[in-house]
């Protein structure tokens, strides 16, 4: 359910790529961030990234690694992610498309207040698919961070 820009099979040299073509030079043209997610320790594996993207319509995407999914590693990334969009690069409003058959990453939005303003299909690595375009705006996204500081 990843992205259609993505290529797949996913060639050997796939992140290298990715990394010196397209998110190296949007970050420093400051059209996009991205976080490396690794596990805690000794260990230098990469079992995830999380991104900002000034893109319209598509403002924040991530993936994890299946052998990592379901622990809460990604709720905690993405919302730093939207911490960062909304506090430190001051944008009013965050939409992030998702296929609409991902129920895990739909229960992220979900979580936060944020609401389905559009669907249209998308090219995505499996092919055409019904996505999702999900938004919150900066008060939203205050709120819901309020009442995570209460627990």
């Amino acid at each position: 359910m990843m992205a259609g820009v993505i290529p797949w099979p996913y060639p050997e040299d796939g992140a290298y790529a990715y990394l010196s073509t397209i998110a190296l030079p949007d970050m420093v043209a400051g059209k996009s961030w991205h976080w490396s997610l690794r596990p805690h320790g000794p260990s230098n594996t990469l079992i995830g990234v999380v991104s900002l993207m000034t893109a319209k319509d598509d403002n924040r995407g991530f993936w994890i690694a299946r052998d990592w999914q379901r622990q809460g590693l990604m709720i905690e990334a993405s919302d730093a992610a939207t911490d960062y969009w909304f506090d430190v690069l001051g944008h009013p409003v965050l939409r992030v498309p998702k296929a609409s058959d991902n129920i895990a990453s739909r229960r992220i939005s979900e979580r936060t207040g944020a609401r389905i303003v559009r669907s249209e299909v998308r090219q995505m690595v499996a092919g055409p698919m019904m996505c999702d375009i999900w938004e919150i705006n900066r008060a939203e996204w205050h709120a819901y961070r309020k009442t995570q500081s209460r627990h």
